[in-house]
């Protein structure tokens, strides 16, 4: 019998993830975080083993701990016959419905009370459910089953149906610094909470350059520092005082922007400023620095949606293209990450046409945002969001669609290759 450990925060090799089949993330959308359990699985088949591990590295998984076992049901119970039950065992079986409670027995007998157990078997028989539910088990599912099979039953075992829904978490980050990301957040928040009239909550995480109190002419005397450093003390109510209200829906968790001390922070450091938020803000957006390190990994994996900003230059086609393979290992069961393409047709400058960006990506973009230094210039030095400089401008309406689509109102557009050439066009015009 062969057994392997899997951390959860781990990325499995995608390629095996994949024979699971496609998994929509559709199907995912709406479940919860599972909490802090213990759960062993163990698989007859391959199949059923992959499908654990592909449950195993999904970010909903991220506070549990998941160990997959080669086995059957009678190594199950060996092993728990000399060692402590888990939170949850998962159970693949071949056994006949006449033979499966048999089978089980053994286990039952060294099964903390309080440990759950799915099986996995072959037979659709209703008749053999409900007697298997009579005798304790939680639930019992038809092979092949798929990871979000799985990951639902889960959660219907150990997360509160009545619990209130979670808020979508958006985060903001640059290919490359300097191309506009934190911008982008926040004119995209700002258009989130106005648009929709949702209350928002705009997070920046940029601690010691954070620009968003800039932006909008705000100088708070508490912020994100106060959370960050003092997770023990963060509820709602500690959250509230250290919000600042920027608009009638849009708050602000801003940043010192100071160098009064070394910003280093550990892979969970902003977890609990996440789960909170999560809990507290029908929408959270997330303006994170542009920087490769555990805590930035650990969000990026964790935050309902992505979205990338680019500029069109080698530099951050390269770096876009490594940020999206590393997400698809990161998520592998999730959406790809949105991409806007920022500053086009800025003059004298060598770009890269946006044609010839997307195809090496194999995606399309939510938005192309033309170089306007004098639209973004008066908004940044006004203290002001485009849609408060000129409302009517279409930056101001692709700051719309963006908003739309990260909050899934929408579906992007597809950009058409004329309506490319044609934004190039008028640019060339200026």
């Amino acid at each position: 019998m062969s057994t392997v450990n899997y951390e959860i925060r781990k990325a499995a090799d995608s390629a095996d993830l994949m024979m699971d089949g496609d998994v929509r993330p559709a199907d995912l959308e709406s479940v919860r975080p599972i909490p802090r359990i213990s759960i062993h699985a163990f698989c007859e088949t391959p199949e059923a083993q992959r499908v654990m591990e592909r449950l195993a590295s999904d970010r909903r998984m991220a506070k549990a701990n998941m160990r997959v076992t080669a086995g059957n049901v009678s190594a199950a119970a060996n092993m728990f016959s000399s060692t402590p039950t888990p939170n949850l065992i998962i159970l693949e079986t071949h056994a006949k419905p006449e033979d499966m409670l048999m089978e089980l027995e053994p286990l039952a007998e060294v099964c903390d009370p309080n440990t759950r157990v799915i099986i996995i078997g072959r037979y659709n028989d209703i008749a053999l459910y409900r007697e298997l539910v009579r005798n304790g088990i939680s639930e019992y599912l038809v092979h092949p089953v798929g990871m979000p099979e799985v990951l639902n039953a889960v959660a219907g075992i150990f997360v509160d149906p009545e619990a209130a829904p979670l808020g979508r978490s958006i985060a903001f980050i640059g290919a490359k610094g300097g191309v506009g990301a934190s911008t982008i957040a926040h004119n995209c928040a700002f258009g989130i909470s106005s648009l929709f009239m949702t209350e928002t909550v705009l997070a920046d995480l940029d601690l010691p350059y954070g620009t968003a109190n800039i932006d909008f002419d705000q100088d708070p005397a508490l912020g994100i520092a106060e959370a960050v450093f003092s997770p023990e003390r963060l509820d709602e109510v500690f959250l509230d005082r250290l919000l600042t209200k920027c608009s009638e829906h849009l708050s602000l968790l801003a940043a010192p922007s100071l160098l009064d001390r070394a910003y280093d922070f550990d892979r969970s450091a902003f977890q609990p400023i996440l789960e909170i938020l999560q809990r507290t803000a029908p929408i959270s957006v997330l303006d994170v620095p542009h920087q490769w390190s555990e805590w930035t990994r650990t969000l990026l994996s964790e935050v309902d949606e992505v979205v990338i900003t680019a500029i069109p230059d080698l530099a951050n086609l390269r770096n876009t293209k490594n940020i999206i393979d590393a997400l698809k290992k990161l998520r592998p069961n999730d959406k790809a990450p949105h991409l806007v393409l920022n500053q086009v047709g800025m003059p004298k400058r060598p770009e890269i046409a946006p044609a010839d960006f997307f195809e090496p990506l194999e995606m399309e973009p939510i938005a192309i945002i033309p170089f306007d230094v004098q639209l973004f210039g008066n908004a940044a030095n006004s203290g002001r969001m485009i849609f408060e400089v000129d409302p009517r401008s279409p930056v101001a309406e692709t700051f719309s669609q963006i908003a739309h689509v990260v909050t899934g109102r929408v579906v992007a557009k597809k950009q058409k290759k004329a309506g490319l050439a044609s934004v190039l066009a008028k640019l060339k015009k200026k």
